[in-house]
């Protein structure tokens, strides 16, 4: 018995260090799947939520964000390991999977939901997103849209956007396709 009760105690601490290594990060991109995905597929992300943040309505469903004036955004909570992916880098990824000039949503999903923002948690994280635009080397970066603000609180979607992508891969590559994101993507980072 004291043997199991040791071996017990050794998991629950090797477990907690394990979560004191992670942290989270918060992008909204437009369409909060196509954003999920890419920073999924990063290497260092742990996991991506899909959910809204950045309004005033508490516990906001899908239907509220989208067709009522909740104020919400369609956002990503990004739970990374620090010693594999640096904040910067999910930046750089942020960046190279939403079009900073449209003020109206992305691709073809319009409205201010879909708008784009980096929701940051300290100062650090905002000097860090005005520096990563610097970084991007775009000498129209005046005419970037993507709005940066003070994280408060972020609220999970629904069950079934999270990971769309990976339960509805045909449903998703159509939507994604079709909305063009791709290539205006294409267009402005490559």
């Amino acid at each position: 018995m004291k043997r199991f009760i040791i071996f017990f105690l050794i998991i629950i601490s090797l477990n907690n260090l394990s979560m004191a290594d992670e942290k989270k990060a918060y992008f909204a991109g437009g369409c909060f799947w196509c954003v999920e995905e890419a920073f999924e597929q990063t290497s260092g992300v742990i996991k991506a939520i899909s959910g809204y943040t950045g309004g005033y309505v508490k516990n906001p469903t899908y239907e509220q964000v989208t067709y009522k004036n909740t104020g919400h955004y369609e956002a990503v909570e990004v739970v990374y390991d620090p010693k594999k992916v640096s904040y910067d880098q999910l930046l750089d990824i942020f960046w190279k999977n939403i079009d900073p000039y449209d003020a109206q949503g992305q691709f073809c999903d319009k409205g201010s939901s879909y708008l784009t923002a980096v929701f940051y948690q300290n100062d650090e994280e905002k000097n860090a997103f005005e520096n990563s635009k610097k970084r991007l080397g775009k000498p129209d970066i005046a005419n970037f849209v993507t709005h940066i603000k003070k994280l408060d609180i972020f609220y999970p979607a629904e069950d079934y956007h999270q990971d769309y992508y990976k339960k509805n891969p045909i449903r998703y590559k159509l939507y994604k396709n079709g909305c063009g994101r791709v290539e205006r993507l294409k267009k402005i980072w490559d």
